[in-house]
């Protein structure tokens, strides 16, 4: 059954999740005039992909292999350093815009004001809030899982066993080159080019938590530690790009 099939387990929920973030552009019809759920579908995609990709996740949930929970405290302060350095470039891009600096998106000097926003609901507190909690639940538990799964437990330790031999036979956090400049490259690609430079510096920390410490758990808590240290942010400068 797929169900007990673990690289299933591993690939699917980020499969599924892949494609509804696909889903938004082929169907959005940037047009104000146009009711939101045609001119802004992302408001209702983004909820249903965290619930089918959440009820995935629990779906294959005795596949994965989250422990042992060490490293946690590193965890934790690597998620802040990584988000203060992702958001520094923009940032600063807003302090000095009086200044004439000039965007370089590659470097994350953009203005990233273009994204998901709730305000489209801030007549509705109901909807509003409701939009918000979604959006943190996306970002904050269901992003984490989904993507460290993946990149963690089964691309890294797929790259290692030269897929001659189970990948679930490679303890997490196994160092090879070519699993750090592939599983990192990856990391970077799925974001925009203004997330470039951010995911690169991400991906890489997120690499040496893993081999250090050997711990999915670990690793998720930094990615969703980073994740709501960057919701909070945005949510305070309106800066929707970002996520």
């Amino acid at each position: 059954m797929l169900r007990q099939d673990t690289t299933v387990a591993h690939i699917a929920p980020f499969a599924v999740f892949v494609l509804f973030t696909a889903l938004v552009p082929a169907v959005a019809i940037h047009n104000s005039a146009l009711p939101w759920w045609r001119s802004a579908p992302e408001h209702w995609i983004y909820p249903l992909q965290t619930v089918v990709c959440g009820a995935l996740l629990i779906c294959f949930w005795k596949n994965y292999t989250f422990r042992p929970s060490r490293g946690l405290v590193l965890a934790t302060v690597l998620g802040i350093v990584s988000i203060v350095l992702w958001i520094l470039p923009a940032h600063l891009f807003h302090a000095w815009k009086d200044h004439e600096t000039h965007a370089i998106p590659l470097l994350g000097f953009a203005a990233r004001n273009e994204g998901f926003d709730p305000t489209i609901f801030k007549h509705d507190r109901f909807w509003y809030a409701l939009v918000i909690i979604m959006r943190f639940v996306r970002m904050v538990i269901v992003v984490p899982l989904v993507e460290e799964i993946i990149w963690r437990g089964w691309l890294m330790r797929w790259l290692v066993s030269n897929d001659v031999k189970p990948f679930t036979s490679v303890q997490i956090g196994t160092h090879s080159w070519k699993a750090f400049g592939i599983t990192t490259a990856a990391v970077v690609f799925v974001h925009s080019v203004e997330d470039w430079l951010g995911a690169l510096i991400f991906g890489s920390l997120m690499y040496f938590l893993c081999v250090r410490t050997k711990s999915l758990a670990a690793c998720v808590l930094m990615h969703a530690v980073a994740n709501l240290l960057l919701g909070i942010y945005v949510m305070k400068t309106r800066q929707w790009g970002f996520w």
